[in-house]
Order: structure tokens, then sequence, then C-alpha cells
């Protein structure tokens, strides 16, 4: 089947193309970089043309609280209404396990209203919530940084390979629409500050991580199962130590 991925030549969305592709699918991707914006609308209707399933995979370029809010309302806006045109009969989306938990997270809120958009579309959807990605574990370790210390919170954290992510996004695209989420995370749950520990010693980062109770994770305080999935979640199956390893070694 004809499958479009919207952010299709980033991280996820290119790991998707090809494990589509590698399925018999014509797997599009559609992004900027291909003349398909979905703040304009620039490209949509000629790339939708024939497609039965749409992926948005795609990411804000701000991260600032308007800015990100403007990005999923406009784009996902311009999406759906392409969709509906085009006869498209799947929309699958990728977002974070937790958002309802943080209300006050501006990136959250945006992923939020996402959502709501999707599920009031009246086209067949699938979100797809997934943990924090390996690939990301550097940025948290600075976001966190103060000074020549890293603070992190005891709270619960199950981050997953973008293989892993891209897997099981894939694997919902290719059947029935859930009407509904699934949550996706890793084969391994720890302590957050613990993992960032250990990452930081096996980096041979000098950093010291110390274990804070009220750091905040991006803005927000968490709670004990912020970050993780609720019980019922599909788990990846790539070890952070494994993917560390070949990533460490240049494979």
């Amino acid at each position: 089947m004809k499958i479009v991925v919207i952010g299709g030549t980033g991280l996820i969305g290119s790991k998707l193309v090809t494990k589509l592709g590698e399925h018999g699918h014509e797997a599009v991707a559609a992004s900027p970089n291909t003349g398909v914006n979905t703040l304009t609308g620039e490209g949509l209707a000629e790339v939708l043309e024939g497609a039965q399933v749409v992926i948005d995979v795609s990411n804000s370029p701000s991260f600032e609280p308007a800015a990100v809010l403007n990005f999923f309302e406009t784009s996902t806006g311009n999406l759906l209404a392409a969709e509906v045109a085009a006869g498209v009969g799947h929309h699958v989306a990728l977002s974070i396990v937790g958002t309802e938990r943080m209300p006050e997270n501006g990136y959250f809120r945006a992923k939020i209203a996402q959502e709501q958009l999707i599920e009031k579309s009246g086209i067949p959807f699938s979100l797809v919530h997934a943990t924090q990605f390996y690939e990301f574990v550097r940025g948290i370790a600075d976001e966190a940084t103060d000074g020549d210390t890293v603070r992190i919170a005891p709270v619960l954290f199950q981050p997953m390979a973008g293989d892993d992510v891209a897997a099981a996004v894939g694997r919902v695209a290719t059947v029935t629409p859930l009407n509904g989420r699934i949550e996706v995370a890793g084969p391994e749950q720890s302590r957050m500050d613990e993992f960032f520990r250990q990452a930081l010693a096996a980096w041979g980062d000098p950093r010291e991580v110390v274990t804070d109770p009220h750091a905040r994770y991006f803005g927000s305080e968490l709670e004990e199962r912020s970050l993780v999935p609720l019980d019922g979640a599909t788990l990846g199956e790539i070890r952070y130590r494994d993917w560390a390893a070949q990533h460490a070694s240049g494979r």
C-alpha cells in the first residue's frame, strides 16, 4: 500500500521509510526537503494522491511554547484537511508517553492539541505514545546540566531505541486503525538518576549526576511515573547498553 510519512527525512521518519519499503509498501518520505510543507500546505495534495495511510512523525523547529503549539495545530489541520480530500483511510501520529501528566509543559500541551484535532477529524486514526529515544539521552543530560553537575530526579525511566520506535509505528500503520492509542517503551525500566549516572560514566563524562527530587525535566517537575507507560505497553527489543556499544563502535 502507499504510505506517506510526514517528517520522512528525519530520525524516525527515515527509519520508517526504510522498514516499510523492506516489507513491500510504497513508502514516500514527505518533508520540506522533498517539496512537502504541512505549514503552508505546499505539495500535500500531490503527495497524498492514492495514499491509503499517512504517518505523521514531524516535529516543530522551535520548542518555544507558542511556536510549537502553532506548528502542531497548523500543520495537523492542513494535513487532516488534505487527507479528507484525498480519501486517506488511516492517520497515524507519533506522540509521547505521559503527555497528559505534565500540563505545565508547553511541548506536551501542543501534542495534546494535535491529538485532539486527530480524534475529531473523522479519519480513522492510531496514536503511538513512545517513551524517550536513546538518541536523545545526551540532549537530556545537557538540558539538566548545572555547571559541572547534571541534576536528575529519582523517577522511573524507560527509554527506547529509534529503530524500535519506527518498528512499532510501522506495525500500527499497516493494520486496522486503533481509533485510540498504544504505548511503547524500552525493554528495561530503571531509576532516571541511576541511568544517567551509569551513562555518563560509560561516556567518560566528568560531570557529576546529582539526585534531586525537584530537578526539572524540560521545565516540568516529575512524579514517580511521569515518563513511563501504564501496564500493557508494547516493549522494544534493543537494550540501551547494546545500542550504546554499537554506536560507540561506529556501526
